[in-house]
């Protein structure tokens, strides 16, 4: 199935077909404009296939916006990623695939969803580096990075992180002396957390740190990173980034 988007000064998104068929719909999924594009493009496939039982609709979501709201954080405050959730789910897609889900909650939350495994580009990374000690950055992230280590028959380090007058302090659980150490972590949006981390591995005498993640916002920037992070790998779900700093892997 094929359709065209036409977007008004206004902001409105109105969807046409040009051609029938199974419905699949590819796209970054990191803003409410992308959510809004999706179910126009949906509303104009429901009404076209209205009386044909036989096609499928599927929906694969790179970055899924929200991702990281996945609980009510305070008393009061909206829980965005069920909003979010609720609204794919009205639409009513027999299959939703989300790369490298932030937490287990967003399957939970959005019907007949599953993962986008982000292994191959985990696995790109670490042999363009050369075989490097992986880091898990924190507890949340270790069983993941446990299981590509395993894949990739790779040493790993774990690190910890607390927080102590708002400042994160780091713990590493391993030894990475004159050792290339890559991080690798879902998502990293200033990346603050990972520039303490790779310092704390240089302090302990790392050759060099490398920074993995699949989502890659980057929105302060990477003067800050490059003080203690030698190279970024990152897909390009959430943005294109040109950047010497960052090589980037194609989902979009």
């Amino acid at each position: 199935m094929s359709y065209t988007i036409k977007k008004f000064k206004d902001g409105q998104v109105a969807t046409t077909l040009t051609e029938s068929g199974n419905l699949h719909i590819k796209i970054r999924g990191n803003s409410y404009e992308d959510l809004f594009t999706i179910a126009s493009i949906k509303e104009a496939w429901d009404a076209a296939h209205a009386v044909n039982k036989m096609v499928v609709s599927q929906l694969t979501i790179y970055c899924l916006i929200a991702q990281r709201s996945d609980r009510r954080f305070n008393e009061n405050e909206s829980f965005d990623l069920k909003v979010v959730a609720r609204f794919i789910n009205s639409l009513k897609f027999d299959k939703v695939e989300v790369l490298h889900p932030h937490s287990a909650i967003s399957l939970a939350l959005i019907d007949n969803a599953v993962a986008i495994d982000h292994f191959q580009y985990v696995q790109q990374a670490y042999n363009t580096i050369g075989n490097p000690v992986l880091v898990s950055p924190d507890a949340g992230a270790y069983k993941t990075t446990h299981h590509i280590a395993e894949l990739l028959n790779a040493d790993l380090v774990p690190s910890n992180k607390v927080r102590v007058d708002g400042a994160p302090q780091i713990s590493i659980q391993g030894d990475v002396k004159d050792k290339d150490c890559l991080i690798v972590d879902d998502l990293a949006d200033g990346g603050r957390t990972f520039k303490f981390l790779a310092k704390a591995l240089k302090d302990q005498g790392a050759s060099k740190v490398f920074l993995y993640v699949t989502h890659g916002q980057f929105n302060y920037g990477f003067e800050e990173l490059k003080e203690y992070i030698d190279q970024v790998y990152c897909t390009n779900s959430y943005k294109d980034i040109d950047n010497d700093f960052v090589t980037q892997f194609t989902v979009v």
